[in-house]
């Protein structure tokens, strides 16, 4: 399975011909080459996940193409199919198996409405939480998408996140709010809590890609 890391949350995966689009949101340039997808995963509502024209481009060449996001998602999507998922939940499209844990988007200020959120472990190798620092209970986390800036976060908080998963592999998401000089800090942290369990930290940039 091959990961390709898009702008912001956005991440493909590839295996065995098929393709899955994860969080593309406005933050991420348009999708291109759809073709083959399996699916589509959504951890939540908030625009820099998802937009209509972004789920537009993968349904323009695959129209059955199942979208798996919470409940949230499928009330602010209401012009969309979305099959609803929840924490708990395991499904297969095609190549992938999406299995879904936690449920509630990290606290940005007591002003902002918490929404559905889901994180989700495909095929038992990759671990990406959305828009939280739930931590997928009784997994070993092989390869971890780490988020790196945010208005719901502080870096120390992202710190203890990648200390108690201790994955195997990490990279950063969720940071096109940051500057350049933001994001090598925030890289430095975060390859720093990696190591400290064995791990090995990639600093992914849009477009690289990395085999798992």
């Amino acid at each position: 399975m091959r990961l390709t890391k898009f702008e912001h949350a956005a991440l493909l995966l590839e295996d065995s011909g098929k393709k899955l689009f994860l969080d593309p949101g406005s933050f991420t340039s348009p999708l291109t080459d759809t073709a083959n997808t399996a699916a589509v995963v959504i951890t939540h509502e908030h625009a820099d996940h998802w937009t209509p024209e972004q789920l537009n481009r993968v349904l323009e060449l695959n129209p059955d193409v199942p979208i798996f996001a919470p409940e949230g998602v499928a009330r602010a999507a209401a012009d969309f199919d979305i099959t609803v998922v929840h924490a708990g939940d395991t499904v297969e499209a095609g190549p992938f198996t999406l299995r879904f844990f936690g449920g509630r988007h990290a606290v940005i200020h007591e002003s902002i409405p918490v929404v559905d959120n889901l994180g989700v472990l495909i095929n038992d190798e990759l671990y990406y939480a959305g828009d939280s620092f739930v931590i997928p209970e009784g997994v070993e986390v092989d390869v971890l998408a780490v988020p790196a800036g945010a208005p719901w976060l502080k870096i120390a908080e992202t710190i203890d996140y990648v200390l108690a998963t201790k994955p195997k592999r990490s990279f950063p998401t969720h940071e096109m709010v940051l500057s350049r000089a933001g994001k090598d800090m925030s890289n430095a942290r975060i390859g720093w809590a990696t190591e400290q369990g064995g791990g090995e930290f990639f600093a992914l940039e849009p477009g690289d890609t990395l085999d798992l």
